[in-house]
This record gives C-alpha cells, sequence and structure tokens, in this order.
C-alpha cells in the first residue's frame, strides 16, 4: 500500500510555495498566464513586465525542485503590431541567468487548431514546451513514452545495405552517427520532440485549459509512482487529475478561487469513478472546514493560506479507495 495525494491551493504561487521546504519536487509542468491575455480571468500581465512578474515566481520554482527534476513551460508569443513580440525568447534568456538550464524545447502541435486567416500570417498551430532543469543530471524515463515504429520500419529495414549495418558518422562532421542494423526486429522507437496532441475539446469551464495528453506525455517521461508533481498555475486542475490518474502525488496552486473549486472537483469526480469501479460507493468529501491535514510529504501541513485536498489509497494491484481527511 502507498498513499497518493492531490492537493489544490488557493492563492498565488510566489506566496505559496514559500511554504515548501527546497527540494520538494520531482517535476513542475505549467502553462502560465500568457502577457496580455485571460484579462477577464487573470488580469492579464503586461509584456514589458512579464519578466519581472515571472522571475519572482521561477525563484520559487527554482528552489522547491529538485536537483534531479524537471521543469516544463507551456508558452507562446503572441502578435503585436503586426509582428511576434520578443517576450518569451527574453524570458528564456532572463531563466538562464536566474540558474536555470534550458535543457530542450518540445514542440506542441495542436492538430486541432481554429481555422483562421490573417494577412500577413497562417493560423498558430503550435506552442512552445520549455524543458528547464536544475543539473544536467537529470531523471528522465524515455521507455515510458515510446511509440510504434510505422510502417517506414517494414521498407526501410527490409534491404540492408553496407552502411547500414555499421556505425556510419555524419558525413558533414556533426559527431553524430547511426546504425540501422540496430532497429531489427523493434517494434518500438524512442519520439522526437515534436508532440502531436488535439487541444482540449472541453475547456472544462476554464478560459486555457490544455489537454489531459500533455502534462501526462511529460509526467510519464520524468517521473515514477509515488514521485510529486507540481503545477503552480493549476487552473481547473489537469494536471493534478493527470498525476493522480497515474499514481503521482502531486500540488496544483491556482490564485481564482473559482478555478481552485473547478479542480477540486475535477479530483473529488475522478476519485468517486475509481471508488465506484471497484466497489467502495462514493467518497463524501465534505469535511466541514478548510484546514490543512497531515500529509506524507514534508512542508504540506502548514495553515497560511486556504487549501482543499483529497488523497487517494492505492494497492500495487491497482485498486483505489479515496480518503477525504
Amino acid at each position: 500500500m502507498h498513499d497518493t495525494t492531490a492537493r489544490i491551493i488557493t492563492g498565488d504561487c510566489v506566496e505559496a510555495l514559500r511554504e515548501f521546504p527546497a527540494n520538494s519536487f520531482d517535476l513542475i509542468v505549467t502553462s502560465p498566464p500568457y502577457a496580455d491575455q485571460r484579462k477577464t480571468t487573470y488580469g492579464g500581465i503586461k509584456a514589458e513586465r512579464y519578466n519581472a512578474w515571472f522571475l519572482e515566481r521561477s525563484a520559487e520554482l527554482l528552489r522547491v525542485l529538485k536537483p534531479t527534476g524537471t521543469f516544463i513551460l507551456n508558452i507562446k508569443e503572441k502578435v503585436q503590431d503586426g509582428e511576434r513580440h520578443t517576450y518569451v525568447l527574453e524570458l528564456i534568456l532572463s531563466l538562464r541567468q536566474q540558474g536555470w538550464l534550458w535543457t530542450e524545447e518540445f514542440i506542441w502541435h495542436k492538430r486541432n487548431c481554429h481555422p483562421g486567416k490573417w494577412p500577413n500570417r497562417f493560423r498558430d498551430a503550435w506552442e512552445r514546451c520549455l524543458q528547464f532543469n536544475k543539473s544536467r543530471n537529470f531523471k528522465m524515463y524515455q521507455d515510458q513514452v515510446m511509440v510504434p515504429m510505422g510502417d517506414w520500419a517494414k521498407t526501410r529495414l527490409k534491404k540492408l545495405g553496407k552502411n547500414d549495418v555499421v556505425r556510419l558518422d555524419s558525413r558533414v562532421g556533426s559527431g553524430f552517427g547511426k546504425n540501422i542494423a540496430n532497429w531489427l526486429g523493434r517494434d518500438m522507437a524512442y519520439p522526437d520532440n515534436v508532440l502531436h496532441f488535439a487541444t482540449a475539446c472541453s475547456n472544462k469551464n476554464h478560459s486555457a485549459a490544455f489537454p489531459e495528453a500533455l502534462p501526462e506525455w511529460f509526467i510519464r517521461l520524468f517521473t515514477q509512482p509515488s514521485d510529486w508533481v507540481l503545477d503552480p498555475f493549476a487552473g481547473s486542475g489537469t494536471t493534478n487529475t493527470t498525476a493522480w490518474r497515474l499514481g503521482r502525488n502531486s500540488v496544483g496552486v491556482e490564485q481564482s478561487a473559482k478555478y481552485a473549486k473547478l479542480a477540486e472537483q475535477s479530483l473529488h469526480a475522478l476519485a468517486n469513478r475509481a471508488l465506484g469501479e471497484n466497489g467502495h460507493g462514493k467518497a463524501n468529501p465534505n469535511n466541514g472546514d478548510n484546514t490543512i491535514r497531515e500529509s506524507p510529504h514534508p512542508g504540506l501541513s502548514r495553515g497560511k493560506i486556504e487549501e482543499h485536498s483529497i488523497d487517494k489509497v492505492a494497492d500495487r494491484a491497482g485498486s483505489q479507495k479515496s480518503l477525504f481527511a
């Protein structure tokens, strides 16, 4: 038996995270408000002051992330006066100065993006998912996100030439090489850094919900069961419900009380479905107050910020029981 906890905190992450000890989380995956967007939801942050606003929060993220952990930032530049704004590029440079390593950039290709027409550009069909780390020695479980080899392997590997059965170094002197014969008999391959996921078909009553497939891919790649996942801009709780479903502990921080409540309700609904499937009846989330309960994770018992919590206990056979302390 092991405890799995999902917890939603109502508040600004810059304040909420100060209550956590250093090196608490294995993965941070989030999509913050973009510059000058979601004004009715979050007030809108001007592009000119976005870096200062975000760096105050990323300093706390740097502190609470484990040295072996990873930070995934989903963000996209806006168009202003007919050209792309540079605030995301400026933020990347500022994060490096803050102490982050910019390890990789994944592209989220939105397969069902909205159609449109503009005089000087095409529709946006992708967003950045930037990978940052505290050190070069971070945890990564590549086998967990392998993909089928595809039909190309049937023809490409059917008849190998002399250069396919030895390591063939790049002719441009890049230092890279390949041995095609290594892929004989394999059904799965490692993916590339372009992720093809549809956008959320239902926005879950949130103005900018991303699909569960996006955090799920990174959770599988960078964590193991019982690890800790943080979303400091939790929104309607997509990261937290996904982490819970995958057996990871999680914390979500959301400054909007409305969306924090939605996140909590999503977690309760997920837990109730699991209880029903396993014959345990229906969980009762009403505990009569909003006090902080004990958690197996250090630093999660504190009382400065309003918090709603849902705990799950899962055995190795996969049966689930929810505990609403």
